[in-house]
This record gives structure tokens, C-alpha cells and sequence, in this order.
């Protein structure tokens, strides 16, 4: 399975994908805002666009469908409940569906409410599992709950889905904010070396060339991972005074997706 990661280069800082089979060169392309690029590398490198799928209904993620789909015949993928939102759905995905792109690849459709309540990622069944995560899963961060969203589903989604992943499993966000999450980790968690070492090698990177994260990754420098840490539950305490003395992870996932909102 080849994985051709996009950068839009514009101001909401997007990433666009292209999923291929090698085999055949079929494409799936995910999120594919930025068509003209997505067109031309499938152009340039031989593959076909098959499918489009869309992890969720923002303006930011479906912007480009028809201009994709007018060029290729692709079909159209999201989840089940955004068809009223996204104009055009051919097929609506629900937990457990599997989308098959060429003769090779498969990806499992995860239903992962919280950014909004219509949101998938995709999980590869490869040996080396890839999660495409859209909006729902940042590198060193989490999706934001304003338009459509609930962070008590969110919280679900990182605590019942997420954390369950393989360790050794390649993330793929829809955005490149990770250095703004890693400065946010920092605030909250000051001891956390790992964040520190991180965010030194990241700070001038090419988003061309964007460092692909691991969920070991993600549980060591995400604070979103991090709600039994004593460092970001005592910065907690000095954020909320009216907290009780036995803190629970739900409600420190809360605090700190209210404390993200606004920093």
C-alpha cells in the first residue's frame, strides 16, 4: 500500500491524501480539498482515482469532491450520517465497513465521533497498520468539538478506540498542527522530555516532508494520551480550583480539550 501525503500548503494547513494500490494503481483520494495537486500527482505518478472519501462533513475536507470526481468518475465515501451534509454521497461507511482500493488494499472504516458525530478514520489492514485520522486524532493534539462536536464523544473515541491501536501504528492527520500541540503538551505537562525532544527536532520542518508519527509516539507527547500524569493534573489544579480531590480521565480529557480551546 502506498500512502502519498499532500501538503495543501494553505492557511487551515491541510493534508490531503492519496491511498494506492501498487499493484494496480488504483487511488483512493481522502479529504482531497487542494484537486489540482491531487489530480496532477495521480497524473504524474500513473495511478487512477477510484474513490473519494471524506473522514467528515467540514467545507474544508469536501471542498474539492466535484472537481475530483468530474475529472475521474470516482465514487463517493463518508460516513453513513453526513449524507445530508455531503453533496453527492455514493456510499455511506459504518464501523466495521471495509473499503477496498485496487486488488491489494483494505481499510477499515472506524467510526470516531467527537470532532463532529459523523467523522471515520480509515485503519490499514497492513502489518504496519496506517490510521488515517482526519480531524479526530492531530499529531500531539486532538480534533476541536465547535462545529458538530462533542468532547464527551471525543474523550470515547481516544479512550475506547484509539488507545487501543498497535503501538507501531502510522498516523496520518488532516492537518499539520504539531507544533502549536506540542507547545500546548509543554504548558500542561512542563517535565515532559519527550515533547521537548520533539518539538526541537520538528520546529523548522518541511510540512512537505512532515514527520509521520506512531501511536507510541502519540501516547508519549500527546496530552490527550496523558490523563493520569501527576505533572498535567497538578497544572489542572492550578487552572481549576474547584476540581475534586480524586481526579477521573474523562473529566481531565475535558479540562483539557476546554484549556486547548482557548489557547
Amino acid at each position: 500500500m502506498i500512502v502519498e501525503q499532500i501538503w495543501t500548503g494553505n492557511s487551515f494547513r491541510n493534508f490531503n491524501y492519496l491511498i494506492v494500490c501498487p499493484e494496480t494503481g488504483e487511488a483512493l483520494a481522502v479529504d482531497p480539498l487542494d484537486y489540482e495537486k491531487c489530480l496532477g500527482i495521480a497524473k504524474t505518478k500513473g495511478w487512477s482515482i477510484t474513490k473519494v472519501l471524506n473522514t467528515h462533513e467540514h467545507g474544508d475536507h469536501t471542498g474539492g469532491n466535484q472537481k475530483v470526481i468530474a475529472a475521474t468518475g470516482a465514487k463517493l465515501f463518508a460516513h453513513e450520517n453526513a449524507k445530508e451534509q455531503i453533496e453527492g454521497m455514493d456510499v455511506g461507511l459504518s464501523a466495521g465497513a471495509v473499503v477496498k482500493v485496487g486488488s491489494s488494499v483494505e481499510l477499515l472504516a472506524l467510526d470516531t465521533p467527537g470532532h463532529t458525530m459523523s467523522h471515520v478514520c480509515l485503519l490499514s489492514q497492513t502489518d504496519t497498520p496506517v490510521l488515517i485520522s482526519g480531524d479526530t486524532l492531530f499529531n500531539a493534539g486532538a480534533g476541536n468539538c465547535h462545529n458538530g462536536g462533542h468532547p464527551a464523544e471525543l474523550y470515547d473515541t481516544f479512550i475506547n478506540q484509539l488507545s487501543k491501536l498497535a503501538d507501531e501504528t502510522l498516523i496520518y492527520p488532516g492537518h499539520d498542527y504539531i507544533s502549536n500541540n506540542l507547545e500546548f503538551t509543554l504548558a500542561r505537562e512542563p517535565d515532559n522530555d519527550d515533547a521537548k525532544k520533539l518539538l526541537d527536532e520538528i520546529q523548522d520542518q518541511n510540512p512537505d516532508k512532515a514527520l509521520i508519527s506512531t501511536m507510541a509516539i502519540e501516547k508519549d507527547v500527546n496530552t490527550f494520551f496523558r490523563l493520569r500524569s501527576p505533572s498535567v493534573i497538578a497544572q489542572l489544579r492550578e487552572e481549576f480550583s474547584d476540581l475534586p480531590e480524586e481526579l477521573d480521565p474523562k473529566t481531565v480529557f475535558l479540562k483539557l480539550r476546554e484549556l486547548r480551546n482557548s489557547w
